[in-house]
């Protein structure tokens, strides 16, 4: 972590100096602002807390509820959402008070003892190499409180303004703040009283019965499967001896998936009930904590669960349901039309909890929106960057629902127990495979964008065969240079609106000026062209917009940090301190290093362009100047 770097400041780190720019938080909202973010769901505080780094954003959140979450629904984070959480520098702790998922166990009904169940499978939560956090469970509120003290600690101090109920919006073409939106406020002393906030951008992330996504004119398409399902956290005495494990239970008398939480105790049980018919809702059921509790006992047996207390427990069914676009431009007027009105999150798709991408996908909505809308507001990128959001976004959803229709069918689908023959209900053992087969997607590792004005083709992919373009770039362990420090080079990408340019040099890099990294920096610090002369504003550090990274296939003894190019070690700040932290070599201890392990041509090198949502947006040739100027200007604004 860096800091000083306008001048020393004892204290908390992670508490930025206050902006001047930065509005006091008031009994009432601000009556212009730049984004109104509707709801303080996990979607609403990623792309809060992105915003929250800019002061000159003007940011307001709005929360209908009194007050910031306490006991959450969502619990699982995948390892996609560990490798954001990072870039929000909260990881750590998050790591150091969740409950690690490590293996899965699988249980189906003992031919043996009918009536009975029995293990017969235990899998690896997640494959090893697949990133460099584990897959964890936390309580979402926890989630909200590293998320609402990020913001508080940003130069803007944003908080959320609580007991406000969106009532309707409207959008006027013309005026610098187009989306005038009404709020009634619900807190005893003000009920009833109307608000008016007009923004330049409105972000609805207020959940499944989104009221921004109504005024919009959007809906929910899809279906139900029909299937009523609860979900309980207890603390309970049982002798089921895979309490602490996940586990995937099928028995004759329905399913049930076992969830460990945080603290040692703490369990959670999503318990399979009834059909449902083709038009009904499961709330005329009217189920109860006590037929809940019941039917886990049910499934478990002969194991007992006694249950001693239930802090939370809800019922619900399961469907798939998805928007056809994610913001207020009309099909017909696509790209014709600035966005001015987004949903993310459940107000633009549900789906069921088994696959535990609820929370996870949700928030990289926002991760994915939260750089494009300061990227504009800012000045930087032109406005069609905004009709990315829904162009990306929307089909990562769709294909996300496939998938998780499939999975909640086979979970809630009856044990065969007739062989291969039956006819009738899942095999076990087929349904620890699809589980296998599809551990990536859990791991929130499935999105893969297609090429855009933001994402190039994949022609030079052979130069970098493990970073994927339009995937999340894949961290891999290396050396710091300056200090023989070994760190995951993933993590320099922090959620602050920057790209990053991690060029792998070749194998006679080091040494020659006239190719490969040497050449790369000179063209970037001179040339009329280049991105970085050309996008990042005058008077700004020169890794303002570009945070150019240098990887040398020499160990970090052979690097000469005196002789490298002044872009790699670049003077910053008021006092034009130099960073030391731009230049890495791999860590050559510990097994392949970052060359092998991501399919790095060692003779030729790669430069790998990453977005400021950690996706990778190019793999080019080192000495593709024009390409990549190219590529920025397709909708980067000149400064």
């Amino acid at each position: 972590m860096q800091f000083h770097l306008h001048g020393f400041r004892p204290g908390d780190p992670h508490l930025a100096e206050a902006s001047p720019q930065a509005l006091p938080h008031a009994d009432t909202v601000p009556s212009e602002v730049d984004v109104l973010v509707v709801g303080s769901g996990p979607a609403g505080l990623t792309l809060a807390a992105q915003l929250a780094a800019f002061p000159d954003i003007r940011t307001c959140v709005v929360e209908q509820k009194d007050g910031p979450l306490q006991l959450g629904q969502a619990d699982g984070i995948a390892c996609r959402t560990m490798e954001m959480f990072e870039a929000f520098n909260f990881s750590e702790r998050v790591l150091k008070e969740a409950c690690w998922i490590n293996e899965v166990t699988f249980w189906k009904p003992d031919e043996k003892q009918p009536g009975a169940i029995v293990r017969h499978g235990r899998v690896q939560d997640t494959e090893d190499g697949l990133s460099e956090f584990p897959h964890v469970v936390l309580n979402q509120a926890r989630v909200h409180d590293f998320y609402l003290e990020a913001m508080r600690n940003a130069p803007s101090r944003l908080e959320p303004h609580y007991g406000r109920r969106f009532v309707d919006l409207s959008v006027d073409a013309g005026g610098d703040h187009p989306v005038t939106v009404q709020l009634e406020r619900t807190d005893p002393a003000h009920s009833g009283a109307i608000e008016t906030v007009r923004a330049r951008y409105v972000v609805g992330c207020d959940g499944a019965r989104s009221d921004v996504r109504r005024a919009i004119g959007r809906q929910l398409v899809g279906d139900s499967a029909n299937q009523a399902w609860g979900v309980m956290d207890v603390l309970a005495v049982t002798d089921f001896p895979d309490i602490r494990y996940k586990a995937a239970v099928q028995s004759p008398h329905g399913n049930l998936l076992v969830i460990p939480r945080e603290g040692g105790y703490l369990v959670r049980l999503y318990v399979e009930m009834d059909k449902l018919g083709e038009e009904e809702r499961v709330s005329s059921r009217g189920i109860t904590l006590e037929q809940l509790v019941a039917a886990a006992r049910r499934i478990l047996h002969p194991y007992t669960l006694d249950v001693k207390e239930v802090p939370w427990w809800s019922v619900y069914e399961i469907g798939q349901r998805i928007c056809d676009r994610y913001d207020d431009v009309p099909a017909a007027e696509a790209g014709a039309r600035t966005p001015r009105v987004f949903i993310a999150g459940d107000a633009c798709h549900t789906h069921s909890p088994k696959a535990g991408q609820g929370m996870n996908f949700s928030m990289q909505d926002t991760f994915n929106l939260g750089w494009k809308l300061a990227s504009v507001l800012r000045g930087q990128c032109a406005s069609r960057l905004l009709e990315t959001y829904s162009q990306e976004r929307q089909p990562a959803a769709r294909e996300l629902i496939d998938f998780d229709r499939a999975w909640a069918k086979m979970f809630s689908d009856k044990p065969k127990q007739g062989g291969a023959g039956d006819a009738q209900g899942v095999d076990p053992k087929e349904f620890q495979e699809y589980f296998e087969r599809h551990a990536r997607f859990t791991a929130g590792m499935g999105t893969h964008y297609q090429p855009s004005i933001i994402r190039g083709e994949a022609t030079h992919q052979h130069l970098a065969t493990g970073f994927v373009v339009g995937t999340r770039f894949h961290s891999a362990p290396v050396v710091r240079a300056s200090d023989a420090k070994p760190v995951h080079l993933g993590h320099a990408g922090k959620a602050d609106g920057r790209w990053r340019l991690y060029a792998f040099a070749g194998a006679g890099d080091l040494h020659d000026a006239g190719r490969g990294v040497r050449a790369l920096c000179a063209f970037l610090e001179h040339a009329p062209d280049s991105p970085v002369r050309r996008f990042t504003p005058a008077g700004a550090d020169v890794d303002a917009v570009f945070d150019l990274r240098a990887i040398f296939p020499q160990a970090h003894r052979d690097v000469a940090i005196e002789a490298l190019p002044a872009l790699l070690l670049p003077r910053k700040g008021r006092h034009g301190l130099r960073d030391y932290e731009k230049v890495f070599s791999p860590d050559l201890k510990d097994g392949p290093d970052v060359f092998d392990l991501r399919g790095i041509d060692r003779a030729r090198g790669a430069l790998v362009v990453v977005r400021p949502d950690q996706y990778i947006a190019h793999v080019l040739p080192l000495d593709a100047h024009a390409a990549l100027a190219a590529f920025f200007a397709a909708f980067m604004l000149p400064q």
